[in-house]
C-alpha cells in the first residue's frame, strides 16, 4: 500500500480548477511528483504529452506520452494543434495539445504536468489569449544541486554518459530561469518536496478562485 497522503476533500476539487505546470532539470523529480499528486486523490489527472522520440520499454501510448511520427507531429503543428511545441537537444520533439489542456480545464477538472523551461515560455504566452489557461495556471521550478542532480541522472540507468553530459549543460541553463517562476521547490526528500507542493497547492487554489 502506498504511503502517499491522500488529499482532502477540500484539495480533491472545487470550483475553480488548477493547472500546476512542473519544470526543473531532467533528473529532478517533477515527472514523480506529478504521479504522486494523481494518486493522493481523484482531483488530480495529469496531461499527457506529445513526442516523436521511440516509446521505453514499459511506456504506453496514451499513458506516459502520446507518441506521434515526424509526419503526425508536422500534421498538428499545421494544423495549430498545440500550446506548445519544442525540438530537444535537436533531435526529437516535444509538445502539448490545446485539447489535452483547455478541454479538461473547460469541465473543471484538475491537471497537473511536467515540461521544460522553453515549454513553460509558449504556456505564458498562449495564456495571454486562453484566459481560462491564465487563470488555472501555476508555475513551479525544481531546484537542486549539481552533485545531486548528476547522481539522480546516473542513476535512472537509461542515459549514457553522452546524454547525461548533454542533460546536465541543459540543466545549467534551465537553473537560470528559475526565477521567473511563481513558486521554486528547493528539492530535499521526496517527502518534503511533495509537501512543498501541496503547500503550493492551496496558494494555486486561492489564486484560481479570485479569477
Amino acid at each position: 500500500m502506498s504511503d502517499t497522503p491522500r488529499l482532502t476533500p477540500h484539495a480533491a476539487g472545487g470550483a475553480a480548477p488548477v493547472l500546476l505546470v512542473l519544470a526543473g532539470p531532467a533528473g529532478s523529480g517533477k515527472s514523480t511528483l506529478c504521479d504522486r499528486l494523481v494518486e493522493a486523490g481523484p482531483g488530480f489527472s495529469r496531461v499527457v504529452t506529445t513526442t516523436t522520440r521511440q516509446p521505453r520499454p514499459g511506456e504506453v501510448n496514451g499513458v506516459h506520452y502520446h507518441f506521434f511520427t515526424p509526419g503526425d507531429f508536422d500534421a498538428k503543428v499545421a494544423a495549430g494543434a498545440f500550446l506548445e511545441w519544442a525540438w530537444v537537444h535537436g533531435e526529437r520533439r516535444y509538445g502539448t495539445l490545446a485539447a489535452s489542456v483547455l478541454g479538461p480545464l473547460a469541465e473543471g477538472r484538475n491537471l497537473v504536468m511536467s515540461v521544460d523551461v522553453q515549454g513553460v515560455k509558449s504556456f505564458r504566452q498562449a495564456a495571454a489569449t486562453h484566459a481560462a489557461l491564465g487563470r488555472a495556471m501555476t508555475t513551479i521550478f525544481i531546484v537542486l544541486d549539481h552533485a545531486r542532480l548528476l547522481a539522480r541522472m546516473e542513476g535512472r540507468g537509461h542515459d549514457d554518459q553522452a546524454e547525461i553530459e548533454r542533460r546536465m549543460a541543459t540543466a545549467e541553463k534551465e537553473l537560470r530561469e528559475a526565477p521567473t517562476f511563481d513558486h521554486i521547490i528547493e528539492s530535499r526528500t521526496r517527502d518534503e518536496d511533495f509537501a512543498a507542493l501541496l503547500a503550493i497547492l492551496e496558494k494555486a487554489r486561492a489564486k484560481a478562485a479570485r479569477g
